[in-house]
C-alpha cells in the first residue's frame, strides 16, 4: 500500500502488518546471519594481528567504524557499533 494516508479496514491494516512482520523477521534473519559472517571474519584479522604479533584489537579501526555507523545512523549508530565490534572482539 503505498498511499499511507488512506484509511484502512481493521482487515486491511491487520493484513498490512502481517506482511510487514513477515519482511522485518526476514530481515532480522538476514541482520544475524550477516552478525555470524562478519564474527568469522573478525576472529579471521584478529588470529592475523595476533600471528604477526600484533595486538588482537586495533583502537585506530574501531574508532573508524564507530563513526562510519554514527554518520549513517546518528547518535544510535554509535551504540549500535559497539554492540557489534563487542559481539565480534571474541574472547581476549
Amino acid at each position: 500500500m503505498s498511499d499511507t494516508t488512506a484509511t484502512l479496514t481493521a482487515d486491511e491494516a491487520a493484513a498490512v502488518i502481517a506482511g510487514a512482520r513477515a519482511r522485518i523477521d526476514a530481515l532480522d534473519t538476514q541482520l544475524l546471519d550477516l552478525i555470524d559472517q562478519r564474527r568469522a571474519v573478525s576472529a579471521e584479522v584478529q588470529a592475523a594481528r595476533i600471528a604477526s604479533g600484533g595486538p588482537r584489537l586495533s583502537l585506530t579501526r574501531e574508532m573508524e567504524i564507530l563513526e562510519r555507523y554514527r554518520a549513517r545512523l546518528g547518535r544510535a549508530g554509535t551504540d549500535v557499533a559497539m554492540l557489534l565490534l563487542e559481539l565480534c572482539r571474541g574472547r581476549a
